[in-house]
């Protein structure tokens, strides 16, 4: 699809970047993004199941979905026999390669900057620095090794995350977030001009740590939305300084680069959460071995599993496990009778009235109807609740089980399954998915894509 005897791939990820803001937005100034849309083409590119960033950006680098990496959230159960033993998913839950590593075999250079689930760096054929779970510069942060006192003696500081988002503290957060985006930015930049590259990658976390921060002030459809307050184009001049940036980058990767543009997934208002745990417990699901009597966390230690058959996680999506005999420690429900308690968990969710006493639209997923093949420990059902306007909340206690606010600290904003793609070139972006990413930059590359990469190459119109 290339006929570029030197080819080269820049992918600039924007994590949570929405179509919303970035497409044609009338008050939202981005000249580098727009001459890009104008110069190439631009779609909605749809995020994996669930639309989370990990594993969002792994499936989208590996062309594997989360059923076939074994990841379902951040955190994953690692065993059924064990209620509570669960592993953060580091780099190193990731069992298949990912691009770097194909081109890296194949001799091609490669430099990566920000790209979540890369802690801990792996060795390349080139650089890597790591980007969100990392826990301080002096971990395995970068590859080579040598290379971190190189930048931070010319750069300064490595900022790997935006550290607590969620703080009340929004003047602190905001300036977090902006310093934050130059930081990742002058990295990228330093990287890009010392370091020779076929393929180069960095991901922007700031535009994810803004809508759950800001989104309430920048979008008037948001429930909790106020229109006169010093945040009110917070999320607009975010974005301005942002395309600034991107601008610096395109000049340096030059005209003949391929250009990818691409977000994990969107984001939308979040109208509030859903106590899944509450909820099962109302419903007789779930039983702990004593009442509480004031909202708390939900805790594993408090379940009585002797007459529990589900329980359920919060985060952005909901996660429900069943207490399956002789699948976990303290198992009560028949294995024979898993299929139709599913079905009855479905159809009660998939009916659950909202505040206001209308269909909440709640979907109901189950792995094995979604993935073509079922790693790790998936949960029995996947929820997304009032079309992802509503988070899964874990605690219990309550009386209601709606809540107006996340219980994790503040949040403006969900997870939507639209991201955004824009290229610099005519490609076949209709139904653009994260899947189609990696097999696309290995075939501009002149790469054969392997045969169990689940994408398809987004082929040259011209």
């Amino acid at each position: 699809m290339n006929n570029n005897t030197d080819p080269k791939v820049l992918v600039i990820g924007l994590d949570c970047a929405a179509p919303e803001w970035v497409f044609h937005h009338p008050e939202y100034t981005l000249p580098h993004l727009h001459r890009l849309m104008s110069q190439g083409g631009y779609n909605t590119l749809r995020s994996s199941d669930p639309p989370i960033t990990v594993p969002a950006w792994s499936c989208m680098m590996s062309g594997r979905d989360p059923g076939a990496l074994g990841i379902y959230g951040f955190r994953n159960r690692r065993q059924y026999s064990e209620y509570s033993d669960y592993a953060i998913a580091t780099s190193l839950s990731i069992k298949v390669p990912r691009v770097w590593d194909i081109l890296s075999e194949a001799g091609k250079d490669v430099c990566v900057v920000g790209v979540p689930q890369t802690f801990p760096v792996s060795p390349v054929r080139g650089c890597m620095v790591s980007s969100i779970l990392t826990p301080n510069v002096d971990s395995d942060s970068v590859y080579p090794e040598s290379l971190k006192a190189d930048i931070i003696k010319n750069v300064g500081e490595i900022c790997f995350d935006v550290e607590d988002f969620r703080n009340e503290d929004e003047n602190k957060v905001l300036q977090q977030i902006n310093d934050f985006l130059h930081n990742r930015f002058d990295v990228a930049e330093y990287l890009m001009a010392i370091k020779p590259w076929d393929f180069f990658m960095m991901v922007d976390m700031g535009v994810d740590r803004l809508h759950h921060a800001f989104w309430h002030y920048g979008d008037p459809a948001h429930p909790k939305f106020q229109e006169n307050t010093a945040y009110r184009w917070a999320m607009r001049e975010y974005y301005q300084a942002l395309d600034e940036r991107i601008g610096r980058i395109l000049a340096m990767a030059g005209e003949d680069s391929l250009v990818l543009v691409v977000s994990d997934h969107g984001a939308k208002p979040m109208h509030g959460g859903l106590r899944i745990n509450q909820w099962l417990l109302d419903k007789g699901y779930l039983y702990l071995k004593s009442s509480p009597t004031s909202p708390q966390p939900f805790r594993l230690d408090d379940v009585d599993w002797s007459r529990t058959r589900a329980w359920g996680e919060g985060g952005y999506y909901g996660r429900i496990f069943l207490n399956v005999a002789g699948r976990e420690a303290e198992g009560i429900v028949d294995p024979t009778t898993v299929s139709d308690l599913c079905s009855q968990l479905k159809g009660e969710l998939e009916a659950m009235l909202g505040q206001d006493g209308t269909l909440m639209n709640n979907s109901v997923l189950l792995p094995e109807d979604l993935y073509p093949e079922v790693n790790g420990v998936p949960p029995d059902l996947m929820v997304y609740f009032g079309e992802l306007h509503w988070r899964s909340l874990g605690e219990v206690g309550c009386e209601s089980i709606y809540a107006e606010t996340n219980d994790t600290g503040a949040d403006a904003a969900n997870h939507a399954m639209d991201g955004i793609v824009i290229a610099n070139r005519n490609l076949s972006l209709n139904k653009a998915g994260l899947m189609d990413v990696a097999p696309t930059v290995l075939s501009w590359l002149g790469l054969t894509i392997p045969e169990q990469m689940q994408g398809r190459v987004w082929a040259d119109n011209e």
